[in-house]
């Protein structure tokens, strides 16, 4: 699982990578946004906005919090660790990169939602894309871990179409945000099961 989770993160990467060079993928992502925009209708707008709250840094931090704090209970030690350093590693990683491209968001007539920072990479797809990594792989011997992950790509899916939705993001800025966890989540996941062997 988690070498199949770098293969696709790597080539998810190069695509949403290439799309900053190359018009054609510019135009796809602006004609995306705006045909997003023009079939919006009220019932999405107001579930699409409820996902930007519920996944920014604020909630998501909580959320980590919550689920560390459950795991403590439990004494799972080294599963807090690898998701502590899972979360924080792919808040830092996203953001150096948009400090990095500076990439312009969609026109601000598209927007539903207050935005910060670059649009590339997406940072809630990020965060989800991490969380859903994370589950994936801490509850792989779970007896219900097929419907937890299950559940998991459905959270990261919904908050990667949101972003497009609410206009602050092009989808190749989504498919960056997911890439990038997925990547770092199953690179990590792999060196702690090399340590841990050692």
């Amino acid at each position: 699982m988690p070498r199949l989770l770098l293969i696709v993160g790597c080539f998810a990467l190069i695509i949403s990578v290439l799309s900053l060079y190359l018009p054609l993928l510019n135009l796809f992502d602006l004609a995306s946004v705006e045909w997003m925009s023009q079939h919006r209708i009220a019932v999405f707008n107001q579930i699409t906005t409820a996902f930007s709250a519920l996944g920014g840094m604020p909630f998501v931090l909580f959320f980590t919090t919550l689920w560390c704090l459950h795991l403590a209970w439990y004494k799972k030690y080294s599963e807090i660790v690898f998701i502590s350093i899972g979360i924080f590693g792919s808040i830092s990683i996203v953001w150096l990169l948009k400090f990095t491209f500076t990439r312009p968001r969609p026109p601000e007539m598209y927007h539903l939602v207050a935005s910060y920072g670059s649009s590339f990479p997406s940072a809630h797809s990020c965060y989800a894309a991490a969380l859903a990594c994370l589950m994936i792989l801490v509850y792989r011997q779970h007896t219900h871990h097929k419907l937890i992950a299950l559940f998991a790509f459905i959270w990261m899916l919904c908050m990667g179409i949101s972003r497009v939705y609410v206009g602050v993001h092009f989808p190749t800025d989504v498919l960056s945000g997911w890439s990038i966890s997925l990547i770092w989540i199953a690179l990590l996941y792999l060196i702690t099961i090399k340590f841990s062997k050692a």
